[in-house]
């Protein structure tokens, strides 16, 4: 199986390295950035893996938590997104949360997320298939319409109770009132320091317990079935696209080279090169907003 060490496969959010073997198609003076080559294999495609990361948010104005926007406040965000932090300080990691939230639920899909979306629906038509794996946790691919979408890290619009585990989805601004007008990234700006039984608590009859956002933070495992879900997808297509994302973190970016691996075409979209850029058949450097909506069109040869 392609991710036959489940465990490492799990645990591993960062990572050094992936010992990927070179199939026949990861040789990088192979590489191409013709369009029309690209289409031409797009055509044929029968099982689609679009594989996004933060890049993708961020053109539509949601920051990617790195570089410039790394820091919240005076912390780090890996630092606030672990489960020892929001053990030790709920208040704190919940206006992080709740910042986060409120940027999301006031942003729109952008021509990426768009192109996308309708791809998916017209390939569908045609007994095709298409699959997004994200890394992005808002909402955005569903706001834009995408209906097959494994969230690997979770979202920002669902919360999970700490005590009786219920999920449920929770787009409700501002998500409590103690958190109203909280979350300010400045770094000047003093905690809220809210009681913890005033952050969101549990709807569920005779529970009442605390929540949390219904994300992966560093240090925990990913959901299994969803792990589950996408090995099935990365065994099965037979044209992968890597779009927006850094392929620092882990374990979303083995998946490109595992897939490429098996000898599959593999096309990166990003403004920049990445860490696993040789591991792909073709490459199209740009915003993704520019360059997907060209890649993912009507073929020609498609039956209207």
């Amino acid at each position: 199986m392609l991710l036959h060490n489940r465990a490492v496969f799990a645990l591993g959010l960062r990572m050094c390295s992936t010992h990927v073997k070179r199939g026949p198609s990861m040789d990088t003076k192979r590489q191409s950035s013709d369009m029309s080559d690209f289409r031409e294999i797009f055509s044929k495609a029968k099982h689609i893996a679009i594989i996004t990361g933060a890049g993708v948010s961020a053109e539509s104005g949601i920051p990617t938590f790195r570089g410039e926007h790394e820091k919240w406040r005076k912390w780090q965000s890996q630092d606030l997104a672990t489960p020892e932090a929001f053990s030790r300080t709920p208040s704190r990691v919940w206006e992080f949360y709740h910042y986060r939230r409120e940027l999301a639920l006031n942003k729109k899909p952008n021509a990426a997320h768009l192109a996308i979306a309708e791809c998916e629906a017209r390939l569908r038509k045609q007994g095709r298939s298409v699959v997004i794996i994200t890394q992005c946790i808002d909402d955005l691919h569903r706001q834009a319409g995408s209906k097959h979408v494994l969230k690997i890290h979770g979202s920002l619009m669902e919360t999970r109770c700490v005590s009786c585990g219920d999920v449920t989805v929770n787009k409700r601004s501002p998500i409590c009132a103690a958190l109203k007008d909280k979350g300010a990234p400045g770094p000047d700006v003093a905690d809220a320091q809210i009681p913890v039984d005033k952050l969101p608590r549990c709807d569920e009859i005779d529970c009442h317990g605390l929540l949390r956002p219904n994300v992966v933070f560093f240090g925990e495992t990913l959901d299994s079935h969803i792990l589950t879900k996408v090995e099935k997808e990365m065994e099965t297509c037979d044209l992968c696209l890597v779009v927006g994302t850094s392929a620092i973190v882990y374990p979303a970016a083995m998946f490109g080279p595992q897939i490429a691996s098996r000898g599959v075409p593999v096309a990166e979209f990003n403004t920049n090169t990445t860490p696993k850029s040789e591991y792909f058949t073709h490459r199209f450097q740009g915003p993704c907003g520019t360059t997907l909506p060209l890649a993912l069109a009507r073929h020609e040869s498609e039956i209207i």
